[in-house]
This record gives structure tokens, C-alpha cells and sequence, in this order.
């Protein structure tokens, strides 16, 4: 009988369908990404179904609908009541149902954060931050090292088999890309099924390593269409002030922005080594 096939599943937060390299449109460094590319199914005319982090996990993992699944904005504090519910039938429940070893590393954002029901966690979360305790509210995942949200990309935390979190002095990518390779190597004789889910290049963008930001340093960005620039001279009120750059303030956006991505890829290259 044929072994299963082992399943991997990559995620990363905002970022935006152009920042890859063979697309031939936004100017950042992929070469990972763009050689997988060539031996790859690229789709070209995907939506979602609701392009915000929580209801999109929630769909993606659930099949359905946010107004099926009920997670029709962010887990979020004011909101106790909205996260993925325990009774949802999810991607991972039917993988573990068919005899996978089940994996999750990094960024869930699927439960509603702790302070809304205790204002001082005893797990330590803050925000928007939730620790997910073993049992139904995992959905099958036998390997769980993951939080909730929280953007301290530099200084990431994690939580495992209890609720004491684990604090990391490591660029949050490469951690758990280093601990994704890891949970491959200790079940190549079982039949896995990995969801890695990176944070970055989500905000603050400040929170890259400087390798990365270098790779540009000298690099002048092309503007997109749809960006507004803002005349330095000019003291006409701005609609919505965070919508407007200076050039200077945009090319520094876009540094440190396809500077993450990078890291992404060099990472994404390192699973595929593997």
C-alpha cells in the first residue's frame, strides 16, 4: 500500500500577492520562491473570502464561509465571544481522523484573547494574545507550538504543552522555521501533516533583521499607481494622514518591507532543503 503523501502548509501575514520575485512586478529578492515557482501551480485569479487574518484562517482551516464559521472579524479584546468554535469540523480534525501526525508553529489568532475574561493571564498573554489549551479548542494538532497574536517579531513567545510561555531572543521566522525542520526530521517515519504560519511581513516592518534591510540599501522603488505622495511643501490637510508619504517615507517603507519577505524566502528555501 502507498504511503500518504506528508503534507506541509506555509502561511504568511500581509503579504501582498506582487512581492514575488517571478511575477515580474513588485522589485524584491526571492529566489527560493521563484525557483519553486517553475515547479509549482501558481493561481492567478484567487480571492478571499474575507481579507482579514482571523476570518481567513478560519475559512481557510473550516472550508466555510465567515458567516458560516462565525469568525467575521479579528479575534480581538471587546469580543469574547468570537473564535473559532470547538465544534467546527477543520482541516486538521479530518487529517488527524485519517491517521496524520498533526503540526501548528507560529501565529493562530483563531481564539479570543485572555484578557477579555481575565485581565491579569496567568499565561501571560497581553492584547490581543491568547493561550490555546490542549484539548478540543487545538482541533486535532498533536504538536502545538504557536500564540495567539502578537507582533514582537525580533522577541517572539510560544506556548507548548502548558500554559508557561516560552520567551525567544530570535528573528520569529527563522525560530520557527528551525522548528519546523526539526518536527520534520523527527517524523520522517511517520506519515505528518506541518502548518507553519509566519507573522511577518506583517507590522511593524522596524522589526527585520538588518541583513535583509541591506540587501536594498542602495535601491531606488519604482511608485505603485495606487500610493500618494505628499509634497513636503505642501500643508493641505490630508483626508487620512496615514495614507500619504513623503518619497523618502515610502522608499523606507518598501525597503524594510520587501526586506522581510527575503528573510521569508531564505527560510522558505531552508524547508525545501529538508
Amino acid at each position: 500500500m502507498n504511503k500518504k503523501p506528508n503534507l506541509l502548509f506555509v502561511f504568511a501575514d500581509q503579504w501582498r500577492r506582487d512581492a514575488m520575485g517571478f511575477l515580474g512586478k513588485d522589485e524584491v529578492i526571492t529566489p527560493n520562491i521563484d525557483k519553486f515557482s517553475k515547479e509549482s501551480l501558481s493561481f492567478d485569479n484567487a480571492v478571499s473570502a474575507c481579507p482579514l487574518c482571523s476570518p481567513n484562517r478560519a475559512t481557510i482551516f473550516t472550508g466555510t464561509y465567515p458567516v458560516t464559521h462565525g469568525v467575521w472579524t479579528n479575534c480581538k479584546p471587546g469580543l469574547s465571544k468570537l473564535e473559532l468554535r470547538e465544534t467546527d469540523i477543520t482541516l486538521m480534525d479530518i487529517l488527524k481522523k485519517n491517521g496524520y501526525k498533526t503540526g501548528y508553529i507560529g501565529k493562530w489568532h483563531l481564539d479570543s484573547p485572555e484578557i477579555n475574561f481575565n485581565h491579569e493571564p496567568i499565561s501571560g498573554a497581553r492584547d490581543w494574545d491568547a493561550f490555546t489549551p490542549p484539548g478540543k479548542r487545538r482541533h486535532g494538532i498533536d504538536y502545538w507550538y504557536s500564540y495567539g497574536t502578537c507582533d514582537q517579531h525580533l522577541k517572539p513567545h510560544y506556548w507548548h504543552n502548558d500554559n508557561k510561555m516560552i520567551n525567544i531572543e530570535q528573528w520569529s521566522v527563522e525560530h520557527e522555521t528551525d522548528k519546523a525542520i526539526e518536527f520534520i526530521n523527527n517524523n520522517k517515519d511517520e506519515v505528518f501533516s506541518l502548518i507553519l504560519s509566519w507573522n511577518p511581513p506583517h507590522t511593524p516592518l522596524d522589526l527585520v533583521p538588518q541583513k535583509y534591510v541591506d540587501m536594498y540599501k542602495n535601491k531606488k522603488f519604482k511608485i505603485s499607481p495606487n500610493v500618494l505622495l505628499t509634497d513636503v511643501t505642501d500643508h493641505t490637510e490630508c483626508v487620512n494622514p496615514k495614507l500619504n508619504f513623503t518619497d523618502e517615507q515610502y522608499q523606507d517603507v518598501m525597503r524594510k518591507y520587501f526586506a522581510a519577505v527575503t528573510g521569508i524566502d531564505e527560510n522558505f528555501g531552508r524547508l525545501l532543503q529538508n
